[in-house]
């Protein structure tokens, strides 16, 4: 009982099953880093940059379903993990995020690196707050936890001051508690819902992370099924629903409510389960469902229920208990002339998406040889030689389609997509996940523009050993840059023209397989096709992190450089 806060933080911690801590060290911090010499159950993942603790801890907590701790620095280490944050939040990663400061007894000195430290998490947090008292330090460590891993889940952000780090303890070290949100809706309010399905020509599906948070998959599977119903992501980067299953139709998209438009305004009565309408840079302002639609929202996040538009039927439950009965009351209200025809719409969309499928491969096909390469053709190879368990990190932007085109996920846990619009994610984020995975394959999808923003987490990878393999999708650009201009130039009715050179990262050309090797992972560049099937296997059986350059076609002029004026 004479022990200090360092050391009940960490006991606490222990006490609530957590077993890593990713960080970056401070001096205002050295106390409780110090007394980790005496837990070594607890181990201390280094990053060299905050946003590197961050994103692997989000990789984590999402491999884990569990709360991930990050340590960072007091003002400066708070401001570079604000990005990474703000993904978080936007994802909904059970982060719990310990930052330093000097101490209370120098807060009026408005010293060295003195800021409003809850107040810059605030916004890019669930909760953010401060111990002020050392009687409460493991009550609010308790509450934050819970907060963290509570749905909607999301980051938290504690403040631990040194002097009250250093004070005498007062309190018991026990498990935080959680509490249970697995509620389901009135018998009603499930009859209504079957009832409005029931009856509707054109059933859509629109669904987000909720799914895979509360384990619904399957769930959302049945009642797909007995409807007969296309099934889209919003707002999602976990596997909600097999991307092999007929059903399943892919992302409305993240950038122009235009683009989804033409999708959301299909059905005559929309199940949204899990996610909002809609999660994109530029959203429709006006209304996103046809004249007359019937919307029925389900989500434990009562918040984005009816947020931007209307919603006939809004139940604030557990989707796995809640389309589980949905399920059941469908069963019994459709009649067999509604069944036989779910089942013939059922049919259709399967044969749809088939033929979508090979028209798809079969463009590949014409890109087949092409120097600079594809990446469908490095997928190809790789879905062939990936174990059937690999685990996905996804960051290839541009080139995500063709990711899951060629090496699509059927199982929960064994794919996570970007999410939340900070650069950066797939390097940290397979290292996270693999962590979590020590028994499984893991691998990193990241853009050379992403990977720029994190590539110091290579020494992560090096330094713990975490065998997880990368890929760096190196077309020379800011691709979704030039993709996005093309859309605003169309909708200002600007001709097309040479795209800014801010977008353009070619000159002086980026090494990602000798910067890798300078912090210790093995690598090869892919420039050939006949390089792309050697480069896997040995990547694969590879004893340690590797990552493989592999150089894209893009719409790249090094030759410009230097030479516009401005440019």
């Amino acid at each position: 009982m004479n022990k200090t806060g360092r050391f009940a933080i960490l006991e606490q911690f222990l006490a609530d099953g957590i077993r890593y801590i990713f960080g970056n060290p401070g001096t205002v911090e050295q106390g409780f880093l110090d007394a980790l010499w005496n837990y070594p159950e607890l181990k201390y993942i280094l990053t060299l940059q905050e946003t590197v603790a961050v994103m692997a801890a989000d990789g984590y907590a999402r491999a884990t379903r569990k709360p991930a701790v990050v340590q960072i620095h007091s003002t400066p280490g708070l401001g570079n993990a604000i990005g990474a944050l703000y993904q978080a939040k936007r994802g909904h990663s059970p982060l719990v995020v310990i930052g330093g400061d000097a101490g209370i007894k120098y807060q009026a000195m408005d010293a060295q690196m003195a800021g409003d430290l809850v107040a810059f998490a605030e916004p890019v947090t669930k909760w953010s707050t401060m111990v002020m008292e050392p009687s409460s330090l493991l009550r609010v460590l308790r509450r934050a936890i819970k907060i963290a891993a509570t749905p909607p889940t999301g980051p938290v952000y504690v403040c631990l001051p040194q002097d009250i780090l250093d004070a005498p303890i007062t309190e018991e070290v026990r498990p935080t508690s959680f509490p249970s949100t697995k509620v389901v809706p009135e018998e009603e309010l499930l009859k209504s819902a079957a009832t409005m399905l029931a009856a509707a020509q054109k059933p859509m599906f629109f669904v987000g992370d909720g799914v895979a948070f509360s384990g619904a998959q399957d769930e959302l599977v049945r009642v797909a099924e007995i409807l007969g119903a296309e099934v889209w992501e919003a707002d999602a980067g976990e596997l909600n629903m097999s991307h092999v299953h007929p059903l399943y139709q892919g992302a409305t998209g993240h950038m122009f409510g235009y683009q989804s438009l033409p999708i959301t305004s299909k059905g005559d009565v929309n199940l949204v389960c899990g996610s909002y309408l809609l999660p994109e840079v530029f959203p429709e302002l006006g209304n996103i469902f046809a004249p007359e639609a019937k919307v029925i929202h389900i989500d434990l996040n009562a918040y984005e229920i009816a947020k931007n538009h209307p919603v006939d039927l809004g139940i604030v439950s557990d989707p796995k208990l809640t389309l589980g009965k949905l399920a059941t009351a469908l069963e019994s209200v459709m009649t067999q002339e509604q069944k036989h025809t779910a089942q013939a719409r059922a049919t259709e969309i399967a044969q749809a998406k088939a033929a979508k499928h090979e028209s798809e491969l079969e463009r590949d096909r014409t890109d087949w040889d092409a120097v600079p390469l594809h990446l469908s053709r490095f997928m190809a190879e790789l879905a062939l030689q990936l174990p059937e368990d690999a685990i996905i990190f996804d960051e290839a932007l541009t080139n995500s389609p063709a990711v899951t085109r060629y090496k699509p996920t059927t199982k929960p846990g064994h794919y996570f997509l970007t999410r939340g619009g900070s650069l950066g994610v797939g390097i940290p984020g397979a290292i996270g996940a693999k962590i979590a995975n020590p028994d499984k394959t893991v691998i990193g999808f990241t853009g050379d523009g992403g990977a720029m923003y994190t590539i110091q987490a290579l020494w992560t990878a090096a330094r713990h050993n975490v065998d997880a393999k990368f890929v760096v999708c190196n077309n020379r650009s800011y691709r979704i840059l030039q993709l996005n201009i093309q859309a605003y130039w169309k909708e200002q009715g600007i001709p097309e023209h040479d795209f800014p050179l801010s977008f353009d990262l070619s000159k002086p050309a980026i090494r990602f397989d000798e910067i890798a090797r300078s912090m210790g992972v093995e690598s090869i560049r892919v420039e050939k096709p006949e390089e792309i099937a050697p480069a896997i296997k040995q990547a694969l059986s590879h004893n340690g992190p590797f990552l493989i350059d592999l150089v894209l076609e893009g719409n790249v002029h090094p030759e410009m450089i230097g030479i516009r004026c401005g440019q």
